[in-house]
């Protein structure tokens, strides 16, 4: 009972201590899953309706400088076939995904030197020019805050940069040491302080998380105050070094949406690709758990399966932009309404 009195609290006040966040999300159960549900479900009708948004996501580059123990395109697997798409290859995709419905177009990759502030942002002028009704979001990593505020000025208006945990020392059991931890932590506050519309997030269960990471991490969105907040169940790669571990749950991660839409009910929340790849309908219980962004894959279909972060991702079907009149269907059956337009944050 005192766990729906918490979810109840947390409705009312978005923020719980350390140790009430711990406490909600060790007692994960169905009945508190569900609870936490139905509310998270009203918190963004609130604000959104029964609207999903759509993003046009656009995996520019699987080349990357940096070693993350859990990624598949980490610089040490050599097994990655490695690929960058070109300028012309990225606008053919916006070109694509303009024409099928998309408004915001996500250009997202490893931490690829190829892509300086100067290539980076004639591309986003160019997509920017071409469609200026159209968001540009940006997922490419640590930059220093002179590359950020040149990108802002350029014309894109979010950036997505999970944080992983904000808990130092686990952070640094995901990360090789020439990755620092208050670099990501300076990256966020830069682009906050630069006016992006900004995106943390974490994967769920990784390798030697706690529950009392989890709530740290918790309450680091409650502070924070992101526009967007991207989570998703970790997902082994073989070719790495935590390819022995085990996934996440579908339904725990989903949990934890919920207590996100709770914490910030106008955030917007995915229900990733790692979601859907992990469980058959994962996308959907995502959005029936609160969240309210959908981001289907505009890459060319030949690098698809090249970026391939961990084992299982899904990248065809119900995952591929391509197909969105299917994934329009899909979600209109379970109550909702894909929306195109650029699916801004209400503040």
């Amino acid at each position: 009972m005192f766990t729906f009195e918490l979810i109840d609290k947390l409705e009312k006040e978005h923020s719980l201590t350390l140790e009430e966040y711990e406490y909600l999300i060790s007692n994960f159960y169905d009945d508190t899953y569900d609870y936490a549900r139905r509310k998270a479900v009203e918190a963004r009708k609130k604000i959104y309706s029964n609207k999903v948004f759509i993003r046009g996501l656009i995996e520019i580059s699987n080349i990357c400088k940096n070693d993350c123990y859990y990624c598949g395109i980490r610089k040490s697997n050599t097994l990655c076939s490695r690929y960058r798409l070109t300028k012309e290859e990225i606008l053919t995709c916006c070109e694509e995904g303009y024409s099928l419905g998309f408004r915001t177009f996500v250009l997202q990759g490893g931490e690829d030197g190829y892509f300086t502030d100067d290539v980076l942002c004639d591309i986003v002028k160019s997509i920017k020019a071409k469609y200026p009704e159209c968001a540009v979001t940006l997922s490419l990593g640590e930059r220093s805050y002179d590359s950020y505020k040149r990108l802002k000025e350029a014309g894109a208006d979010r950036y997505l940069l999970r944080h992983e945990s904000i808990t130092r020392e686990h952070y640094e059991m995901l990360h090789p040491e020439n990755m620092s931890y208050d670099e990501r932590v300076r990256c966020l506050n830069d682009l906050k302080s630069l006016g992006f519309q900004v995106g943390c997030g974490f994967m769920v269960s990784s390798p030697f998380m706690t529950l009392k990471h989890i709530a740290n991490d918790l309450k680091f969105i409650e502070e924070f105050k992101p526009q967007m907040c991207g989570i998703g169940p970790f997902i082994p790669h073989v070719d790495t070094p935590f390819g022995e571990f085990e996934a996440g749950s579908a339904d725990f991660t989903c949990y934890l949406l919920s207590i996100i839409r709770l914490i910030h009910p106008n955030i917007l929340l995915p229900a990733t690709t790692a979601l859907g790849s992990l469980a058959v309908g994962g996308r959907e219980k995502g959005i029936m758990s609160g969240a309210n962004v959908i981001m289907p894959n505009l890459s060319p279909s030949s690098v698809r399966e090249k970026y391939m972060l961990y084992n299982g991702k899904a990248f065809t079907g119900s995952e591929a932009g391509e197909n969105l009149a299917n994934i329009m269907a899909s979600l209109a059956e379970i109550g909702y309404e894909t929306v195109v337009d650029r699916g801004d944050y209400v503040k």
